[in-house]
């Protein structure tokens, strides 16, 4: 047996209360992130990053456009990953809308300066997501794509998430500002080295 393999074996599943703990933590952590995010107008990789850019150019609600499209992608978490973990994900993303809802109402930072709000937002949203996934669930879209990637063909789901990222960064450019494109696309970088890092076959694996 490889040392992956026993680690594997040794793991010892959490507990429903650890589970509950882990996705409030995420959840805190990565709504404050997409808060700092929203608040100096940046963008993110992922469904969020979408959100955001649909938000940007057509006024719409960005906690409203979040669900709505990730609702496609809980067909495919059905599919490939079981009720638990769909119930879940779509729990985690109308908790995620609603609680960055939260955040404008309780602290109405405004506008705060980019660099700032680019970097500890994105820090905040990928330690929220490494949270998320070793307690079984996401925040839907690209995630479900990247979870897959990983468990299937062993891809890094950081460099995975990267790769689609960097697609929707590239889309920012007709919605935003060079440079908020420039910093989101640092961003986009820094929250996927917390996955890539964190997140590999043979580290810690919540079940």
């Amino acid at each position: 047996m490889s040392r992956d393999d026993d680690v594997l074996a040794r793991r010892v599943p959490h507990a429903w209360y650890e589970d509950l703990l882990g996705l409030i933590s995420g959840l805190a952590a990565a709504s404050l992130g997409l808060y700092l995010l929203k608040s100096c107008e940046a963008v993110t990789g992922g469904t969020a990053g979408l959100s955001l850019l649909v938000s940007y150019w057509s006024g719409a609600s960005f906690e409203l456009l979040f669900v709505l499209i990730n609702l496609p992608f809980a067909v495919l978490a059905l599919w490939k990953k079981g009720w638990a973990f769909t119930v879940k994900s779509l729990a985690c993303i109308v908790a995620l809308s609603l609680l960055t809802k939260l955040h404008a109402n309780v602290l109405g930072l405004g506008h705060i300066q980019a660099w700032y709000g680019v970097v500890l937002g994105n820090l905040l949203v990928g330690m929220g997501l490494l949270i998320l996934f070793r307690h079984g669930a996401s925040l839907g879209g690209f995630n479900v794509v990247v979870l897959l990637a990983q468990e299937v063909l062993g891809w890094r789901a950081g460099y995975v998430q990267m790769c689609l990222d960097v697609t929707i960064v590239l889309l920012a450019f007709a919605v935003v500002p060079v440079h908020m494109v420039l910093l989101s696309a640092l961003g986009a970088v820094i929250v996927n080295l917390v996955l890539a890092l964190n997140h590999r076959p043979g580290r810690y694996m919540g079940l």
